[in-house]
């Protein structure tokens, strides 16, 4: 017996091994505050690669240094990144994954010194700080670093990208009404407040061929935030731009207290598939082979993205593969304790 997990799936030319994918994570650990990667990213990804993860998506790494989530975080702001990136990109290859990268501004949520800045002059809580509001010139500087990001993802050897357009970031803050108060052509209408995202797609598409993604925030768990029917009008918009797959997860741009249980977000992946007739990836708290198995059998789901999970057990398809009862190859070495 295949299970649907451990069936390939091809993307624009890209062949995943199978259905299952690391989704991106920050690790906060580039040491220097310079953005680069560091031995612990170089275990980290690379274990599991060996644990049989199809495609593994690295961590959200910022284009530009103010966009970073923390000082520590990935950056790929500079061709000085490039190298380290390389490295890390042919260490997985090595072990039979694909490799991806989350493209990333933190926007508002970004803790850092100095200036952040954001669509609008809105802190996410009493807590945090109050970003500028962008001008033209920021936003078209922003588009730019995207592009470049991409350009340096390209040379780096990654087989995908992922914009992050979810959790409240920089992207996610433009798109919904809650961080987007703007009277100008960015803010206001639908149409306007996705005018960054169809604008850093454009610009990425200028240099990359390859497989894109974006992940989204479906549901703002606000009364007068967004809800996964807003998505279905933007994932229809993003199919027409060439986004080949839409990685569904919820919240985080504002403050806000939602239910979560096994497969909370699995709804929103469904619903999007449907209504905007676009690839997707679940995630949220799916943790078992056999609930993995049954999103993909119901077509709830194009891929299976694994966060926590992962962390828990780097091994964890064969854990899903003992589950469901069907055998998947393992790295040789490792053959006496694999069956």
């Amino acid at each position: 017996m295949t299970a649907k997990l451990f069936s390939p799936y091809t993307i624009k030319g890209v062949t995943l091994k199978n259905r299952i994918v690391m989704s991106p994570m920050c690790m906060y650990s580039s040491h220097n505050e310079d953005g680069h990667v560091e031995n612990w990213h170089r275990t980290h990804y690379t274990s599991r690669a060996v644990g049989q993860v199809g495609l593994i998506i690295v961590e959200a790494t910022s284009v530009t240094p103010q966009g970073r989530i923390s000082p520590r975080d990935l950056g790929i702001w500079s061709d000085e990144h490039i190298k380290g990136l390389r490295e890390l990109v042919g260490l997985v290859k090595e072990q039979g994954a694909k490799t991806g990268i989350q493209l990333a501004h933190a926007g508002r949520k970004a803790v850092l010194e100095g200036e952040i800045i954001a669509p609008s002059a809105l802190a996410f809580n009493e807590t945090m700080k109050t970003p500028k509001e962008m001008t033209k010139s920021d936003i078209d500087e922003t588009v730019e670093a995207f592009k470049n990001g991409a350009l340096r993802t390209a040379k780096a050897g990654f087989d995908v990208i992922e914009l992050h357009g979810a959790h409240g970031y920089l992207i996610n803050e433009f798109l919904s009404p809650l961080s987007n108060k703007r009277s100008d052509e960015y803010g206001g209408s639908a149409e306007n407040r996705y005018r960054l995202l169809r604008e850093v797609i454009e610009a990425v598409k200028t240099v990359w061929n390859g497989p894109l993604f974006v992940r989204i925030s479906a549901h703002d768990y606000h009364e007068e935030g967004l809800s996964v029917e807003d998505y279905i009008t933007f994932g229809n918009w993003m199919k027409e731009q060439g986004v080949d797959l839409i990685d569904v997860s919820s919240g985080a741009v504002v403050p806000a207290h939602f239910h979560v249980y096994p497969g909370y977000q699995v709804k929103y992946s469904e619903t999007i598939k449907n209504g905007a007739d676009i690839p997707t990836g679940a995630v949220g708290l799916i943790t078992s082979g056999v609930h993995a198995e049954e999103i993909l059998q119901n077509d709830r789901a194009d891929l299976v993205f694994l966060a926590r999970e992962l962390l828990r057990d780097p091994y964890w398809p064969r854990t899903a593969a003992k589950e469901l009862g069907v055998s998947i190859e393992g790295p040789k070495q490792y053959e006496r304790g694999w069956v």
